[in-house]
């Protein structure tokens, strides 16, 4: 019980060796303290085997409480002696102690989330195999019958490890080539490996891996420089909960991109079809220049930024994940996109020539680009589902835009200034019906062709 004095030498910790040992100078002589795996101690021990096995026995107890377990020992030495590796032996064993640190409830739910999602959570740690297939269990792993060691893994070829990896989701007692070996044989089975860690040892790993993910600093956690250095990413905080929102985030940015490159393209492809049409038939342009930007600045101020606030769907984390060899727009897309084109530039031209005069041709044909946008757009709200649903009414920035697009056509549309400046001139309540008909076709082909995808 006498104060420690100033540590003459110390052995820091490694996954390698699985201890750390310090050297004090105490009023009675010279000390080694060692602290680590129980199995390592005990090994480097005077016990007799049969003491050994009891002490084991009790580390194992402890361990499959999910329990970390900790052994302790120390040795007398002489104070000329260095602190090596190869004097800790003839150790004194101390004893053990189990320190228990439950899985926190964000964690138990981060996995069953990413299960959902087709992710699988795999387990890679320094601990007892027992302590750490406790642990999976709790979690909620699926593959915690078998336990990997680390000294399993050195036995096994890289071909048999590929074979081996997709079939367990614990790993105990492993250095960090260990690790790396682990993200080296998923990716060989063409996995995307997401790599978590906090310490130098994982950095090699997380290089390695897809998207490695370092923790970061806040909350009081300091993770190693290192490994945020090998990282793609850093965690403000260790929380595993934290990545599954990454990932159900990650999918809403991909879908609202696609949401908005399905509307965009349909508009644009229209306005270019419009154009090479009365070009191949010789006739003046259905569109002046002047009009032509109208259409793409105020659909870029007001529409191009709407989408991009739509909710995740209900199901985002209930479907697989997307094959990463995928393109952004698939061929049904390409079909949609094509089509959607069509329906806006027909019936809108064959509309403008039923009437007389250039700029209530062009008036007839802008105002119908425009309101075929705006409803198009509530269309992409929905890739394969009905558009109007309640998340609707959650996007408060689509009516807003909707609401300042509404705004600037009116102005250009019923205010001379505007007419103008735009070249437009005023429609007749048969003509707003008439485009207004048009609007309505397009919106309701579009949800129709979404309910026979779905069922084919």
């Amino acid at each position: 019980n006498l104060p420690l004095k100033k540590i003459e030498a110390k052995i820091p910790f490694s996954s390698e060796y699985k201890y750390m040992a310090t050297m004090h100078t105490e009023e009675k002589g010279t000390v080694i303290y060692v602290k680590g795996a129980p199995e390592v101690l005990l090994a480097k021990s005077t016990l007799s085997y049969s003491e050994q096995e009891a002490w084991g026995q009790t580390a194992t107890a402890f361990a499959k409480k999910g329990q970390r377990v900790l052994g302790f020992a120390y040795k007398k030495v002489d104070s000329k002696q260095e602190l090596t590796h190869e004097s800790l032996t003839q150790l004194t064993f101390a004893g053990i102690a189990g320190l228990i640190d439950p899985p926190k409830e964000s964690a138990v739910k981060a996995v069953k989330e990413c299960q959902q999602a087709g992710i699988s959570v795999k387990m890679i740690t320094g601990d007892h195999k027992d302590t750490a297939k406790a642990i999976a269990e709790q979690i909620g792993l699926k593959h915690t019958a078998k336990v990997l060691e680390g000294i399993d893994l050195d036995l096994m070829s890289e071909e048999e490890l590929t074979r081996q990896v997709p079939k367990v989701d614990v790993f105990a007692r492993t250095t960090p080539e260990h690790k790396l070996r682990i993200v080296k044989a998923l990716q060989k089975n063409g996995e995307i490996v997401g790599m978590t860690g906090d310490g130098v040892n994982d950095a090699p790993a997380l290089k390695r891996a897809d998207i490695g993910i370092a923790m970061g600093i806040a909350m009081g956690i300091k993770g190693s420089e290192v490994s945020k250095q090998a990282a793609d990413m850093v965690l403000g905080d260790d929380n595993f909960h934290t990545i599954a929102k990454a990932v159900k985030e990650g999918r809403r940015i991909l879908d609202n991109l696609q949401k908005t490159i399905n509307f965009f393209l349909p508009t644009a492809l229209a306005q270019g079809l419009i154009l090479i049409w009365a070009l191949i038939l010789n006739r003046p342009l259905p569109l002046s220049p002047v009009q032509i930007l109208w259409v793409n600045m105020v659909t870029t101020i007001t529409l191009s930024y709407a989408l991009g606030f739509e909710s995740p769907v209900s199901e985002i984390m209930k479907r697989p994940p997307r094959d990463p060899k995928q393109g952004i727009l698939s061929g049904y897309h390409l079909f949609r996109i094509i089509y959607v084109a069509l329906l806006i530039m027909v019936p809108a031209y064959l509309l403008a020539m039923q009437f007389e005069g250039q700029s209530l041709q062009q008036t007839i044909l802008l105002q119908n680009i425009v309101l075929a946008q705006a409803v198009y757009m509530i269309n992409c709200r929905e890739l394969s589902k009905p558009s109007l649903n309640q998340g609707l009414l959650q996007n408060k920035s689509l009516f807003l835009s909707l609401g300042i697009l509404a705004l600037l056509q009116g102005m250009v549309i019923f205010l001379p200034i505007g007419q103008q400046l735009i070249g437009t001139v005023s429609l007749t309540m048969t003509q707003q019906l008439l485009i207004g008909a048009n609007v309505i076709l397009l919106f309701l082909v579009v949800e129709i062709e979404k309910g026979i995808m779905n069922k084919l």
